[in-house]
C-alpha cells in the first residue's frame, strides 16, 4: 500500500513522472539535465514564481580542482573531522570535472567559460590546486536586463542562465509556485518515497516519483524557528531570500533523516533597512590567505565596536563574507544580552566617499532598493548617522562618549604603527578614521546560505537516523551541504554542480518502484 505520512487512506495519483527534483537553483537545475540525459522523465517544481534561487545572486565562480587528490586533503582539512571521507572524495573528484562538464552545457548558448587561478582560503595541504571557473560571457544576453528581479554578480546570472537554456532544450516540465507539502511514501516500515505532494495554482497534486525524489530546496535562512532553535546568536538575518524556509529538512525528517551541519552558515554582518526585507552586507573586499597578509591591501573604511564602543574583532578575517558574524556571537550571562548584537561600523568623511559600504542581494521582484554610490541616500534616511565629532555619534547611539574615543584613538594610534596589535588586521586594510563628519550604523549578523540539513552519503542518498539510506531520496546542494567546519569560496557553487550530478545519474538508474 502506498500512503502519505499519518494517513491510511491510499493516495490517487494526478501524474506521474520518473525523477522529481525539488528546487530550480543550480542543482536542482543540474539534477534535472542529468536524470534525464539518463533517460529518465523529469519533473522540476519551485516554489518561487522566479527560480534561481539564491545561486542566481552568487559570483559565479565555481570552484574547481587541477588534481583531485590535493583538492581531497584540502576538503579533509577544512571539514574538520564533521564530514565523512567518502562524501569530501566525492566532491574532490567532481571538482576536478567541472570546467569540462561546463564547457559542454555552454554550447547550448555559446557561452564562454574560462579558468581563473585562484588558491583556496586557508593554506591547508592541497590549497594550491583549486581555481575558479567561470562563465565570462553569453552572447546577446544582458543579465540585468533578463533577471531584473536579481541583485548580485553578472557570473551568477551567466551561470543560471545557461543551466536554464539547457533544460528549455531538453524540454523538461517545469512547474513554478509549486511548493512540496510533504513526499508520499511506504508505512510499511520501509519508508520507501513514492512521490510528493504538490500544490499547484489548480489544486492539490499528489505525484508519483517511479524512481526518486531529488531534494535541492536550499537550506533555512528564511526560517526564524530553526535558527534560533540550532544556533546561539540572535537574531540572524537572511541576506537574500524569503524562499529557503527548510521545506527539504522538514520533509525529510519526517522519514527520520540524520542531520548534520545544523550550526555552520555561511555569513557576515550588515545592515537592517526598516523599508527593506532582507539584511544588506558590507561591501565585499578581496579575500586572503593567513600567512599571507601582506597580500591584504585594499583599505576597509571601518571598525566595527559593540552596544559600549568598544572594538571586539578583526573586521576582516580571511573570508569575511563566511566567519566575521562569528565574534559576535558572545553572550554575557551576567547581563543576559548579546553585547554585540548588534553593533555597529563607524568610519569617516573619507571612508564615506571612498565606495559604498552596503550591497545588497536579492532574487526577489518585490524588493528594489539599491544602496547609493556615495552613501548620502543612507545618511539622509537615518540608516547611517552622522555627526561632527566623535562624542556627539557616541550620544546618538547610546554610548559613552569616552569610551568610543578611547576605541578610536587607540585604532589611529595602530594604524599610525600600521600593526593591529589587538585583532590581527592586515595592516594593508587598516585606515585611520580621523576626517570629520563621522557616521556610525548598526549591524547585525547576516545569514547568506546555511550549510545544515539531511546527512547524505557519497550518493547523495539521504541517511536516516540509523545510518541506512532511506529509499529512492536524494539531496543536492546546499541542503545539508558537505562544508562542516570552515568553507571555501566558490565551494557551495562547485557542490550543487557535483552533487547534482550525482543525484540525478543515481536517481535515473533506480528501476522504478512496484515492478
Amino acid at each position: 500500500m502506498i500512503e502519505g505520512s499519518g494517513n491510511s487512506t491510499p493516495l490517487k495519483f494526478n501524474a506521474e513522472y520518473d525523477v522529481i527534483v525539488v528546487g530550480y537553483g543550480y542543482s536542482g537545475g543540474i539534477a534535472a539535465i542529468e536524470a534525464y540525459d539518463a533517460g529518465a522523465e523529469v519533473l522540476l517544481v519551485d516554489k518561487m514564481a522566479n527560480p534561481g534561487g539564491i545561486s542566481v545572486c552568487s559570483y559565479g565562480a565555481m570552484r574547481s580542482a587541477h588534481d583531485p587528490n590535493e583538492a581531497f586533503k584540502y576538503l579533509e582539512a577544512t571539514n574538520g573531522g564533521r564530514t565523512p571521507s567518502s562524501v569530501n572524495r566525492a566532491l574532490a573528484d567532481g571538482m576536478a570535472k567541472i570546467e569540462p562538464y561546463m564547457r559542454k552545457l555552454a554550447e547550448v548558448n555559446g557561452a564562454i567559460v574560462n579558468p581563473r587561478e585562484k588558491v583556496a582560503n586557508y593554506p591547508f595541504e592541497g590549497y594550491d590546486t583549486f581555481y575558479q571557473t567561470l562563465i565570462e560571457e553569453i552572447p546577446n544576453f544582458d543579465p540585468a536586463t533578463y533577471y531584473p528581479h536579481v541583485r548580485g554578480a553578472p557570473g551568477g546570472a551567466r551561470v543560471f542562465k545557461t543551466l536554464e537554456d539547457n533544460v528549455a532544450k531538453r524540454e523538461i516540465d517545469i512547474w513554478l509556485e509549486a511548493p512540496v507539502k510533504r513526499l508520499i511514501y511506504k508505512t510499511d516500515g520501509s519508508k520507501e518515497v513514492q512521490g510528493a505532494v504538490i500544490e499547484t495554482k489548480a489544486g492539490i497534486c499528489n505525484v508519483k516519483a517511479r524512481k526518486a525524489v531529488i531534494l535541492a530546496c536550499g537550506g533555512f535562512e528564511a526560517n526564524e524557528e530553526m535558527k534560533r532553535q540550532y544556533w546561539q546568536m540572535k537574531p540572524v538575518l537572511a541576506a537574500t531570500t524569503n524562499s529557503n524556509t527548510g521545506d527539504g529538512i522538514r520533509m525529510s525528517q519526517e522519514l527520520g533523516a540524520k542531520l548534520w551541519h545544523m550550526w555552520h552558515y555561511h555569513g557576515s554582518y550588515g545592515f537592517d533597512h526598516p523599508e527593506y526585507p532582507y539584511a544588506i552586507r558590507m561591501k565585499r573586499l578581496p579575500d586572503w590567505i593567513p600567512g599571507r597578509e601582506a597580500t591584504a591591501v585594499v583599505q576597509m573604511t571601518w571598525i566595527v565596536v559593540d552596544k559600549f564602543g568598544k572594538r571586539y574583532m578583526n573586521e576582516n578575517p580571511p573570508y569575511t563574507q563566511d566567519t566575521s558574524h562569528r565574534p559576535m556571537e558572545f553572550y554575557d550571562t551576567v547581563t543576559q544580552d548579546f553585547p554585540r548584537i548588534p553593533s555597529y561600523v563607524i568610519f569617516d568623511e573619507v571612508g564615506r566617499r571612498r565606495y559604498r559600504v552596503g550591497a545588497p542581494t536579492r532574487n526577489d521582484p518585490d524588493a528594489h532598493y539599491d544602496w547609493s554610490d556615495d552613501n548620502l541616500q543612507e545618511i539622509e534616511s537615518g540608516l547611517i548617522r552622522k555627526a561632527d565629532s566623535i562624542s556627539e555619534l557616541a550620544v546618538m547611539i547610546d554610548m559613552e562618549p569616552a569610551e568610543l574615543e578611547s576605541t578610536l584613538d587607540r585604532w589611529n594610534e595602530l594604524c599610525a604603527k600600521k600593526d593591529d596589535l589587538d585583532f590581527g588586521r592586515p595592516s594593508g586594510t587598516m585606515m585611520k578614521i580621523q576626517r570629520a563628519p563621522f557616521y556610525a550604523g548598526q549591524v547585525w549578523p547576516v545569514v547568506s546560505n546555511t550549510q545544515g540539513g539531511p546527512e547524505h552519503d557519497a550518493q547523495q542518498r539521504i541517511i536516516d537516523i540509523d545510518d541506512n539510506p532511506i529509499p529512492r531520496l536524494y539531496a543536492a546542494g546546499e541542503l545539508g551541504s558537505s562544508w562542516g567546519h570552515l568553507y571555501m569560496s566558490g565551494g557551495n557553487l562547485a557542490e550543487c554542480l557535483v552533487t547534482g550530478q550525482i543525484a540525478g545519474k543515481q536517481a535515473a538508474a533506480l528501476e522504478p518502484w512496484g515492478q
